[in-house]
């Protein structure tokens, strides 16, 4: 499930989208959400949709439930970075930079 990067990180890395994570900061950029930014709570997997720490409703008992929102409508404006993913950025912008 990837989600395209803000302007800043696309030129900072070279790549267009990456595959979203738990604790990545998102905003949203479609629907009835539009405009608000968070963290990434959960990645649910099964339902193809991301849950963001910002983007709830109250329920009729008074609780707050996540809302499920599609990775496709959010731009990631700051990315949890590990070694692991650090790599994974450097081979998809050399494997951008040799196709140009």
């Amino acid at each position: 499930m990837s989600a395209p990067l803000s302007k800043e990180l696309r030129e900072k890395h070279s790549v267009r989208s990456i595959p979203v994570r738990k604790d990545d900061e998102v905003m949203v950029v479609r629907g009835t959400y539009k405009g608000r930014e968070g963290k990434i709570v959960q990645v649910y997997r099964k339902k193809w949709v991301i849950h963001i720490d910002r983007v709830s409703r109250e329920k009729v008992n008074g609780a707050t439930a996540p809302i499920g929102i599609s990775p496709s409508k959010v731009v990631v404006t700051n990315l949890k970075l590990d070694k692991s993913r650090l790599a994974i950025l450097e081979r998809k912008g050399k494997k951008d930079a040799m196709k140009q």
